[in-house]
């Protein structure tokens, strides 16, 4: 074991061994508990008995109490912010969870620990970070296909061995060391975000030259380049798929068509496949644009890091995200009868393409938020328009997931991030400040007109994006924050 794992695993252990007189926040998290805010909400205190914290950082506490305590006038939404921001280093450090499945899912775990980057070079946090980093560092060396993963040995946390169960999935893999193996672009992505996050707040390059950094950099560079073959040849001969998926289901979102290879696509574009969107739900065309996005901007970003390692490797990263960028522009700006040239959600590359876009991130709302492009840039702002109208099939109503007529608070939190309308900001705060149904987290996701239908009471990404999103107001629209939410 590394020692840079050390901080993480002795943390996980340690929030383990205190589960054994605590209840489970499953149970917690869905029933309420004084004190109440003092506001019309009345939102209940959801954090853990302060013995049962997997872990405390002081900082953390300090800027809810006095720093955002005289920052946010709003006694609900103060109570919102204290109960969501903390909830990954409250509830999940076993091994950095996603909250009510005990797994590690590569994009969930790297968001999570992005609300708390404006900490670093904290040491706690740091530890946090490189612990998470080498984790799945490994896990990507492993099996680069995969999405979710099981506990780590020395977690002490046994396997979930009957999730995955009757799968069909080529190249195999290690049921106790992979949770679900569903491919997707974002979770090769979420490597390059977490490791960048980390480099971009430290500068500790001498981090990455230890403990098999490059070579999961090498791992994933080759799948991704693998995932950039096309169904056909020249010739027209049908190529043997790097990669394929089934499942026996009665939702079309949870196989692949095709004998789990998926719609054809054309190859060699620029783009890398995705067999699966961020919801997990399967592609209909395989060139996932969201997904992309996030992939170039943050190989392209971790290409600074190589740079101290290994020049050319930093070039070769360098040219894969300028290769996905061109392959954007030339193949995934359509045009729309009411809103001009916007991006597809997905493509295929003969010419199809998918108008749409899912509440997960990444998203097409979520560009600017992934550093893509400047909230500004205009075919942006033409696709943001076609998300938030009624011409988006899944507008208001999340993504296929669960289905239409259940919203995503993360939607809602992603357009706060996109926008600088004061009053489309505070409009979408009402609207989040009203979804909890009474429990003050934010769920998974939440019926569009019956805030008593949710899904997941304990759900750690979410809650963090909501903290993530308060602070970014409290930087650049610190007077927003000093009025009332209330209706």
């Amino acid at each position: 074991m590394h020692a840079t794992m050390l901080p993480l695993v002795s943390l996980g252990l340690c929030g383990l061994a205190l589960a054994q007189d605590c209840p489970d926040y499953v149970d917690y998290a869905a029933e309420r508990h004084p004190p109440f805010s003092s506001g019309i909400y009345e939102y209940p205190y959801q954090r853990p008995a302060g013995e049962c914290h997997t872990h405390k950082v002081d900082e953390v506490e300090e800027i809810i109490g006095k720093g955002m305590n005289d920052t946010i006038a709003d006694r609900d939404l103060h109570r919102l912010f204290e109960n969501t921001w903390p909830k990954t280093l409250d509830t999940t450090l076993a091994f950095i969870i996603t909250g009510d499945i005990d797994a590690m899912w590569m994009r969930d775990s790297s968001n999570q620990l992005q609300s708390y980057k404006l900490l670093l070079p904290n040491d706690q946090i740091a530890r946090l970070f490189r612990g998470a980093i080498n984790l799945q560092g490994r896990y990507m060396r492993q099996s680069p296909h995969c999405n979710a993963f099981q506990p780590p040995p020395e977690s002490g946390i046994p396997p979930t061995l009957d999730n995955a169960e009757g799968d069909v999935v080529s190249p195999p893999y290690d049921p106790e060391f992979v949770f679900e193996c569903k491919y997707e672009i974002d979770s090769l992505a979420a490597f390059f975000q977490l490791s960048w996050d980390y480099y971009e707040a430290t500068d500790d390059a001498d981090f990455f030259r230890k403990f098999g950094w490059k070579d999961a950099v090498r791992t994933i560079l080759d799948t991704a380049n693998d995932m950039k073959q096309g169904t056909y040849a020249d010739d027209g001969r049908v190529l043997p798929s790097p990669y394929t998926w089934q499942r026996k289901a009665t939702s079309a979102s949870e196989t692949v068509a095709n004998h789990g290879t998926g719609a054809p696509v054309k190859g060699n574009i620029g783009l890398v496949r995705s067999f699966f969107r961020p919801s997990d739900d399967s592609c209909i065309y395989q060139y996932f644009i969201p997904g992309n996005m996030m992939f170039a901007r943050y190989v392209k970003a971790a290409a600074e890091i190589m740079n101290t390692i290994d020049e050319g490797m930093a070039k070769e990263m360098r040219g894969v995200a300028e290769g996905i960028e061109q392959g954007i522009q030339e193949h995934a700006v359509v045009k729309h009868p009411k809103f001009g040239d916007v991006y597809a959600f997905e493509i295929d590359g003969f010419g199809s393409f998918n108008l749409m876009d899912d509440a997960n991130l990444p998203s097409l709302l979520s560009i600017p938020h992934l550093g893509y492009l400047p909230v500004d840039d205009p075919v942006y702002q033409n696709t943001r328009a076609f998300v938030l109208s009624n011409m988006n099939p899944y507008y208001a109503y999340g993504g296929p997931h669960l289905g239409p007529g259940n919203g995503w608070p993360m939607g809602v939190i992603t357009q706060i991030l996109t926008t600088e309308d004061d009053e489309e900001i505070s409009s979408s705060i009402r609207m989040l400040m009203d979804s909890t149904s009474g429990l003050g987290l934010m769920h998974e996701t939440v019926n569009s007109h019956d805030d008593s239908q949710w899904t997941r009471p304990w759900f750690a990404w979410a809650n963090g994006l909501f903290g993530q999103m308060i602070l970014d107001l409290a930087d650049r629209e610190p007077d927003l924050l000093k009025a009332s939410f209330h209706k």
